[in-house]
């Protein structure tokens, strides 16, 4: 899909992916090497890392692969410190990484709400802070945050996760205003339906006898306008657009990319 950018729109950037090894991170680092970009990956899961960076290497770009927990401000600061000694500098901060399950908020723990609270939101923030002065340095520095269109109604079982990406949204929109006039733009955007194995995961219902809708094009037909379920590579896509000269004079939005599903809400 990265044919519709023209070859290396992207080179002599730099960016850091974070849940770069898996999903939808990883079909986003895809995209930005393969138009150019030298690209670093971080994860806590280190087994996810190499086998993602070998594959990325493909491109011919510098990749590298960095051991990060996005919830502890330290280790965010020493990854982007990693990306500037390795890559030289650092241009596109994509924050990706993110917690979700089902969990009924009458009994939702408080170690359960933290885990979720502090990955999509506080490591949102612990990111975008360490990378601050790279991006400013860069003279175009760029954040986009993934965030998530549930908390826009209401999802029930899912409190910890929408008021994290609540929290995103408005740490993107004061990000933007507040670091505009340092040249670095802000965005974010909002996925809808992707089944990847981490989303399969989150989204499957407590309910053994529930359905596999991720497993039913029909119902991605019956319920999504666009007809389809999304890939990493539609956010992919998006990002790469908000990462070129294109996204020069945009800053502050999120931007939904879902193939209109969740205005339909649903339908059927």
């Amino acid at each position: 899909m990265s044919g519709v950018f023209r070859p290396e729109l992207l080179a002599g950037r730099v960016a850091l992916v974070t849940g770069g090894g898996t999903g939808i991170g990883r079909g986003v680092a895809e995209t930005l090497a393969s138009l150019g970009a030298d690209v670093a990956i971080a994860s806590r899961k280190p087994a996810h890392l190499e086998p993602a960076a070998d594959a990325l290497r493909r491109h011919g770009t510098r990749v590298i692969a960095v051991e990060t927990n996005v919830r502890e401000p330290e280790s965010a600061r020493r990854a982007v410190e990693r990306v500037t000694a390795e890559l030289g500098r650092l241009d596109l901060l994509v924050n990706n990484a993110a917690g979700n399950f089902y969990a009924p908020t009458a009994t939702l723990s408080p170690n359960a709400w933290r885990a979720v609270v502090e990955t999509d939101l506080y490591g949102t923030f612990f990111c975008s802070q360490a990378a601050y002065p790279a991006l400013r340095a860069s003279g175009a520095g760029r954040v986009i945050s993934i965030s998530m269109t549930l908390h826009y109604r209401g999802w029930p079982q899912m409190a910890h996760a929408t008021a994290a990406k609540a929290g995103v949204d408005a740490l993107t929109r004061t990000l933007a205003l507040e670091w505009a006039p340092d040249g670095i733009r802000v965005n974010a955007i909002a996925p809808g339906p992707i089944p990847t194995e981490g989303v399969k995961q989150a989204f499957t219902p407590p309910d053994a006898a529930a359905p596999d809708v991720f497993g039913m094009e029909s119902y991605a037909r019956r319920t999504i306008p666009g007809g389809r379920w999304g890939t990493p590579e539609d956010i992919g896509q998006m990002v790469a657009y908000l990462a070129s000269p294109a996204g020069d004079w945009i800053t502050g939005q999120i931007f939904v990319v879902d193939g209109g599903a969740w205005l339909a809400g649903g339908r059927e």
